[in-house]
Formats: C-alpha cells, structure tokens, sequence
C-alpha cells in the first residue's frame, strides 16, 4: 500500500495553513489589508525607514514581492518612501500616520485569529505547539540551506553533470 499523505503531520500542517491564511484574509479584509500587507507594517512599526532589501529580507521575501507590497500600501496612504539624504538611489519606507493607527487594528485581527484558531486547547498544548512548530520550521530552514549548498557544489563542481555518486561516469561521444 502506498504512502496516504492524508493521514501525514505535514499534509495537516499544510491544510492548517491554508486554513489559516483564509481566515486571516477575511480578517484583514475587513481593515482594508491584504494577507501579508500587516507584515509589512508591523516590520515597520519595529524599525522604521527600512529600505527595500531590508524589508525583503525581514519578511523573507524577494525584492520585487516588497515594491509591489509597498506600492499597494502607499496607494492606501499606509506609507511612505522617501529618499535617504545621503544617497539619492537609496528609498526609504516609513509608517504614516494613518499605518500606525492601522497597526492597532492588525493587533486586534491577528488576537482574534490566534483565539479562533487556537479554541479548546490549554496553555500547555498551545506551548507545546508553539514549540513543535519552531523545530518544523527549523527543520525545514536548515534543509532548504543544505539544498542550497548542495546545488551550489554541484554547480562548483569540475565534473559537472559528468559525476554520479562521486565517480566519473565516461561520457561517449
């Protein structure tokens, strides 16, 4: 008998963040964010006048995901770029006004999400799922780096597709 993924803790763990990603869009829908906008201002509200990369990298994703992100969110007047004083090329994001009081409305919409998800279990389950989700994740970090290394040797490699499993393989031609 094959492998049933339905039963398997990560196909769970990816239907639980579907789940979740949903319910946190209709949260945020209702304040005007789409899923991933709230990210971006609450990295703000932790530093802000961030350039570009450093909220790319802060959020984990690529930089032209946060111009997008960013121009969305200057539209609704959320924030603002401006450009660094000392390097014309060089823009800046900051929280307007209105993307700190925005801030609060996130707080209430992520609290509300975290008790709707989190109904019927103690404090003790919900620690020890906290602590189970950081070593998936850590799990799972570690191994998109290995992958990473991993293709960077094969591409640094002299033999190139040339060796399988450490050996030499005579290409005919």
């Amino acid at each position: 008998m094959g492998f049933n993924f339905k039963k398997s803790t990560t196909f769970r763990l990816a239907q639980a963040a579907k789940a979740q990603r949903s319910r946190s869009g209709a949260h945020l829908s209702r304040i005007g964010l789409h899923p991933g906008q709230e990210a971006v201002l609450k990295v703000l509200a932790e530093s802000d006048g961030r350039t570009m990369s450093q909220l790319a990298l802060a959020l984990g994703v690529q930089p032209p995901t946060v111009t997008k992100m960013v121009t969305r969110l200057t539209s609704q007047g959320l924030v603002e770029r401006q450009l660094a004083e000392h390097d014309g090329r060089l823009a800046r994001v900051y929280l307007t006004e209105e993307g700190h009081e925005r801030i609060q409305l996130v707080d209430r919409a992520w609290k509300r999400l975290e008790r709707e998800a989190l109904a019927g279990m103690d404090d003790k389950d919900r620690k020890k799922l906290r602590k189970l989700l950081r070593v998936i994740e850590k799990n799972l970090s570690s191994k998109m780096l290995e992958d990473d290394d991993d293709e960077e040797a094969e591409e640094a490699s002299p033999q190139g597709d040339e060796a399988v499993n450490g050996a030499a393989v005579e290409t005919q031609v």
